[in-house]
């Protein structure tokens, strides 16, 4: 598996480009991905939504690929319309969901097995998306290194974020790779250890 990382958008957010003999799968996008892949003549097949935050799906629209989410398209979870009262320049053009994942488990795209793991606590439709022949997961907004996701956003929840994390991802192997949607990678047993706000 061939991994690149990109980072932007106001907030910093990260979107996960993977090569694989199933076609280009992105991991959520961020504003300027587009423009990225664009430059390093790279396409992108298959677009996964960890959430529908506005800093995730910037460029959403923009991609030709098949997008799934663990729901429709919702304005009310993109929450633009807050971040402008934040004083931040952003409207988020409407963008087609193809495949809804909610109530799904798993997902094949060729010979690669993602398993879906509802994840809600920092937005009710957030999804981390485990690749196990990979060992990676991307999370999202649960879980970053040495951090949690907000859960003082609308649809939010610290108790149900915490479970989540617990349940869900402290579940997974140790050695397990989190590529979160801000900051930097960690593992599954480093955050178990060290994270102040949850550990196993």
């Amino acid at each position: 598996m061939e991994l690149l990382t990109f980072t932007g958008g106001a907030v910093q957010t990260n979107g996960y480009l993977i090569q694989t003999s199933a076609g280009n799968l992105l991991f959520d996008a961020p504003a300027g991905i587009d423009r990225f892949l664009k430059e390093k003549d790279l396409s992108t097949d298959h677009l996964f939504l960890t959430h529908q935050h506005f800093d995730h799906v910037e460029d959403a629209d923009l991609l030709d690929a098949k997008k799934y989410s663990y729901q429709a398209y919702n304005p009310e979870l993109i929450r633009d319309k807050e971040a402008r009262e934040w004083g931040l320049d952003i409207s988020v053009p409407p963008f087609g969901i193809d495949q809804i994942l909610k109530g799904q488990d798993e997902i094949e795209i060729g010979a690669l097995k993602i398993h879906l793991l509802h994840v809600p606590g920092h937005s009710p439709d957030s999804l981390a998306f485990y690749l196990p022949f990979e060992g990676v997961v991307f999370g999202g907004d649960a879980l970053f290194a040495g951090g949690i996701g907000r859960p003082d956003l609308p649809g939010g929840d610290e108790a149900t974020l915490l479970q989540s994390i617990s349940e869900k991802l402290y579940s997974l192997p140790d050695q397990t790779i989190v590529y979160p949607g801000h900051g930097p990678s960690t593992t599954i047993g480093e955050e178990k250890r060290s994270n102040p706000y949850v550990r196993a």
